[in-house]
């Protein structure tokens, strides 16, 4: 196995049933700081929103400070002569599905790849709370953040089922792996890619696949690596209703279940008012009009 792969690789606890549709348990309190002025204490009520399938009803409580996972403060990050967003502050709860929305080039992927460390914001910071409570950069714990970006970082020229495993590669000493994964790894790779339709695929070496079961296989990898946090950048762009509602619950289903927080890149308004808890939208012709708004059901 490459451990090249595994550093921008995520995976999730395996399971072998997951269903499409994300299972009924109770949401995370939601926690949004709504800009309005920069100076105003951010609220919910006044918040902007993109259009939502479904009527709002109650909103949801924020989470204190204290309990959230992420807290970015004063956000900014320029590219070239433009601010994508400036002064972007978001706390978000641990166990959260934040969709991130917006057109093409405003900055969606430019904000998953500041939450994963891989790239310096021009202002502002953003700290994740460890389970044990301490607050750090993302840099500092990037092993436990699992990454599925619009590119896959797949090995080509080995199987499905190796570039899965790579998930778990930061866990073991170099030398422990040199003969393989041990058996239990491999079987919880396996129900993982089979429970994402690749087991037929499983020996097979990614380059042979089609885009959508290498986004399948990179989808599997990161739920195998069980982070704390997901950051996903439209995981479902090449998949069909079926998987698209399969992969969503299966996200769905680690934040509610196994408190695991998620950052998803969506276009579809459905999707969003479906599987999210929080909403973060950002305006290309407005660095300053990002919006933040809990989704409610």
């Amino acid at each position: 196995m490459n451990r090249r792969a595994s550093q921008s690789s995520p995976a999730a606890k395996p399971a072998t049933g997951a269903s499409a549709d994300a299972p009924a348990v109770a949401r995370p309190a939601a926690s949004a700081d709504v800009r309005s002025a920069p100076t105003s204490a951010p609220t919910a009520a006044s918040s902007a929103s993109t259009p939502s399938a479904a009527a709002p009803s109650t909103a949801r409580a924020a989470a204190p400070d204290g309990d959230a996972h992420i807290l970015v403060s004063g956000l900014g990050v320029r590219r070239a002569e433009r601010w994508l967003f400036r002064d972007l502050n978001l706390t978000v709860p641990r166990g959260a599905f934040v969709a991130v929305v917006g057109p093409s080039g405003a900055g969606k992927s430019t904000l998953l790849a500041c939450l994963a460390g891989a790239l310096t914001p021009g202002e502002g910071e953003i700290r994740l709370r460890e389970r044990s409570g301490r607050l750090v950069a993302p840099e500092h714990c990037r092993p436990r953040i699992g990454c599925v970006f619009q590119r896959l970082l797949l090995v080509e020229n080995s199987s499905v089922l190796a570039n899965v495993l790579c998930g778990r590669l930061g866990r073991h000493r170099w030398w422990q792996t040199l003969f393989g994964a041990p058996r239990a790894e491999r079987e919880a790779a396996f129900a993982i890619a089979a429970d994402l339709g690749l087991a037929p695929h499983t020996h097979r070496w990614v380059a042979e696949l089609s885009g959508g079961e290498q986004q399948r296989t990179a989808i599997a990898r990161a739920l195998f690596q069980e982070p704390d946090l997901y950051l996903a950048d439209e995981p479902i762009s090449n998949l069909d209703t079926y998987l698209t509602g399969r992969v969503l619950g299966r996200l769905r289903q680690e934040a509610a279940q196994q408190g695991r927080t998620v950052f998803c890149v969506l276009h579809d308004p459905t999707l969003v008012d479906r599987f999210a808890d929080l909403v973060v939208s950002i305006d290309p012709n407005d660095p300053h009009g990002w919006r933040v708004r809990p989704v409610r059901r």
